[in-house]
């Protein structure tokens, strides 16, 4: 049987009788890091799909694999009835992409029950909104061990394993059953909860104890790796041991921050020739001379979007100057999980604070909130935060949030915008010349709307030129050489023992040398460290 996948221009057939091409062992040089990248996540934007948002996850993974290749496994994003469940694969470029079907139990129960209905509500300090559901969490598990299972087959000796978000926290102990001694790691582009509220997982300590399978495992913020400490020390999962170090069930791994950047300069490259876009151009054309406030979020609970638009409000009602000279907001706000119930109301209710908005402070030539449902391109976001006087965003709990830094980065030198920041993204660690808010505070968050809409060009060249000093310092470069740097590292401390290795019938690993000796399981490896 032959499975395709479009990859661009090109449609790649790859026979499954093929297969054994992605678990060949490739050539290892000693002391270096020469084993592919593998990426393991839930969405692979495939090269045929349209070009992603500016922001989140693919993008930033995209910039980590150009370089260097290797291969990408995840969800398809599709349902199949079939069963066992087949893995279709295809090239393009220095990448190979490799996705799985899921069942329609399987998306219900770990897809929109566990992951979207307990684990991200949870890690977004929504207990009131969190499904509680032990048959969910059992899938998660099982969707978990079923994607390791693939993916062990097509492993090679030397990959070195980088796992993201919340979709996949046990996929490293599943591996890790198999027989994979392979170096990975874990990274979580939401915030994690202290103890407090993350305890009220359903399997919070096998989702505790799971993380110790990871060799590195990386947070936006120091809260986020302060919290996470927190939460092994109270469950008694493991202890903190020096430095960033976490001792799980006998097992080192490293816990530390590393916050996500973007592509700064290619960013602000591609702000400056979208400003040639027809969108932009005729958006530009359509705002008379007026003054935009953007806002970019997917539609969900967390960006504090009701807030948000209580807060513009608020501005116009307060501000008689802002109000005369009819500055217009725009928010793109994409649907996701219309699924869940929850997004599916909150999509209603905001439709319904628009239209309450517009009725009350619009005119026949004025429209003061124009709300988009729908996706934009890259190119287009860029010149549309470039001609944006004042950047929102104010989530009411976020990871990173990286529309924060594209804002910064799309500005234009001599008359840059103003970024007003929610204190509760993970952004407002790095981004501290921005106007930082609490947007729970409604009067509070239209007073630094008000502050923005009237600050001085000097005063707004200063902030930007800071912030784009903290962007360029830690670009997406930086943070995946420097997350790959930690990843490729021996844990210190070679007394401790390795329980999860051991349960595999294999000798804890002790060196390059000794694990590359290791024998090949069948359909795939037992796997060694780079």
């Amino acid at each position: 049987m032959r499975f395709g996948l479009e990859l661009g221009q090109n449609k790649v057939i790859a026979p499954m009788a093929h297969l054994e091409l992605l678990s060949k062992p490739a050539a290892i040089v000693p002391g270096g890091s020469s084993g592919r990248l593998v990426v393991v996540s839930n969405r692979v934007p495939l090269a045929s799909s349209s070009a992603p948002a500016a922001g989140g996850l693919a993008v930033a993974l995209k910039a980590a694999l150009k370089a260097r290749g290797g291969l990408w496994f995840g969800w398809s994003g599709k349902t199949s009835e079939k069963s066992p469940l087949a893995c279709q694969w295809g090239t393009f470029g220095s990448l190979t992409y490799a996705v799985s079907d899921l069942s329609r139990r399987d998306i219900e129960q770990y897809y929109h029950g566990f992951a979207n209905r307990a684990l991200w509500p949870i890690c977004h300090y929504r207990l009131d909104l969190a499904d509680l559901s032990e048959c969910n969490a059992a899938a998660y598990f099982r969707v978990n061990e079923q994607f390791a299972r693939q993916l062990h087959k097509m492993l090679r000796r030397d990959d070195i394993i980088w796992v993201h978000d919340y979709h996949f926290i046990p996929m490293a102990r599943a591996l890790r059953e198999l027989g994979c001694v392979n170096r990975i790691g874990f990274f979580m582009h939401i915030p994690w909860p202290g103890p407090e509220v993350a305890s009220a997982l359903p399997a919070y300590q096998r989702i505790l104890r799971s993380f110790g399978a990871y060799d590195v495992v990386g947070f936006q913020t120091e809260t986020d790796s302060d919290n996470f400490r927190d939460c092994i020390v109270s469950a008694n999962a493991g202890r903190v041991a020096s430095g960033d170090w976490c001792e799980i069930d006998g097992r080192r791994t490293r816990v530390s921050a590393f916050p996500i950047g973007i592509d700064t300069e290619v960013f602000a490259k591609e702000a400056r020739a979208a400003e040639q876009s027809m969108t932009v151009k005729c958006t530009l054309a359509s705002l008379g001379g007026r003054d935009l406030i953007i806002g970019v979020d997917r539609l969900d609970y967390s960006k504090g979007l009701k807030q948000r638009i209580e807060a513009f409000c608020t501005f116009l009602e307060r501000s008689p100057r802002a109000e005369q000279a009819r500055v217009t907001m725009l928010q793109i706000t994409p649907k996701s999980r219309s699924e869940v119930p929850e997004y599916a109301r909150l999509q209603r209710e905001l439709a319904e604070e628009v239209g309450h908005v517009n009725g009350k402070l619009g005119d026949v030539d004025w429209t003061p909130l124009r709300y988009i449902n729908k996706t934009m391109s890259r190119s287009v976001l860029a010149g549309l935060y470039r001609i944006a006087r004042i950047g929102l965003v104010t989530p009411l709990r976020d990871g990173m949030n990286l529309v924060a830094k594209e804002y910064v980065a799309a500005q234009a030198p001599d008359n840059p915008g103003v970024l007003v920041l929610s204190q509760f993204a993970g952004a407002a660690h790095e981004l501290k010349s921005a106007l930082i808010v609490n947007p729970y505070d409604i009067e509070a968050t239209a007073a630094a709307i008000a502050r923005a809409y009237a600050m001085p060009l000097e005063e707004r060249k200063d902030r930007w030129n800071a912030l784009m000093a903290v962007l360029r310092a830690n670009s997406i470069h930086h943070w995946t050489a420097h997350f790959l740097q930690a990843l490729g590292h021996e844990h210190e401390g070679k007394e401790i023992d390795n329980p999860l290795i051991e349960d595999a019938g294999l000798p804890a690993p002790d060196g390059l040398s000794r694990t590359l000796q290791l024998p090949a399981s069948v359909g795939g490896i037992r796997g060694a460290h780079l």
